[in-house]
């Protein structure tokens, strides 16, 4: 199984000194995706929640490489936290180049009709609004110079979901179906929106989320045979950051899923 991306080891000339600030930065495709942007020689805002910890272990990790972070803590289920994010990753490095919507969580396995309003809120929150509140903070500093616009969705947004996982689901079908619209509004001011949607991928998500079983079922349906890693996501993300690779591609969203699904 790859440990390491390759992509992250090629040099893409124009995200160089590129500002990119990613929300859920400090573990899993986060993570990877910090790591993939400062062997750009990007600069990366680290956006963390709670694992503090881990988001300044990768920090003194990408600092001792050359990188250039800065960790910023925030819920960006909270709007008002989005905007300080945004300042104050603006005011530490003079601009915003790129912005990734990242964080999301499924917050328990819950069947949609058994779940409670204040959780379907919280799952809304984290994994729907924030993307909203976060490109509508950012938008002014990326179009100063034109940038982009990079949403996590998910294979759920697709299939719906399952054991649990409908609400999640649907938050991310939202991620999607914004990407599209905003990919429309945005690109007039010279800011390109896409997404990703990574399938089943060796995260602290599901080691959180998904039983040894539910994940060897769910390997059984993946024709390359195996689960992803983070690493193998970061490729997308360095492409649609790129305008030098994929100044044509607005409103997309790449699937890195093995196979699972082909729509």
């Amino acid at each position: 199984m790859p440990t390491n991306s390759s992509a992250s080891r090629l040099t893409i000339p124009d995200l160089v000194d590129k500002v990119v600030l990613i929300t859920g930065a400090s573990t899993g495709i986060g993570a990877a995706l910090a790591r993939g942007f400062c062997a750009q020689r990007a600069q990366v805002a680290i956006n963390f929640h709670s694992s503090e910890a881990a988001a300044q272990d990768l920090a003194r990790e990408l600092e001792a490489a050359g990188g250039r972070v800065l960790t910023v803590q925030a819920d960006v289920a909270d709007p008002l936290a989005c905007e300080k994010l945004v300042e104050t990753t603006a005011k530490h490095f003079g601009r915003i180049d790129g912005l990734i919507n990242n964080a999301g969580l499924m917050l328990g396995r819950v069947n949609s009709l058994e779940a409670s309003d204040e959780h379907f809120q919280r799952v809304m929150d984290l994994n729907a609004r924030s993307v909203l509140s976060m490109t509508r903070a950012a938008a002014p500093w990326l179009a100063r110079q034109g940038g982009f616009v990079i949403n996590t969705t998910s294979i759920a947004a697709r299939n719906g979901g399952a054991n649990g996982a409908v609400l999640y689901a649907a938050a991310k079908g939202f991620v999607s179906t914004l990407t599209r619209g905003q990919a429309k509004e945005l690109i007039g001011k010279k800011i390109r929106v896409n997404g990703v949607a990574p399938g089943v991928i060796a995260t602290p998500f599901h080691e959180r989320y998904t039983s040894p079983q539910q994940l060897e079922a769910q390997r059984q349906t993946i024709p390359l045979g195996r689960v992803g890693t983070p690493e193998e996501c970061v490729g997308a993300y360095l492409f649609l950051a790129s305008a030098a690779l994929s100044a044509y591609v607005v409103g997309q969203i790449i699937e890195v899923n093995g196979g699972q699904l082909m729509p």
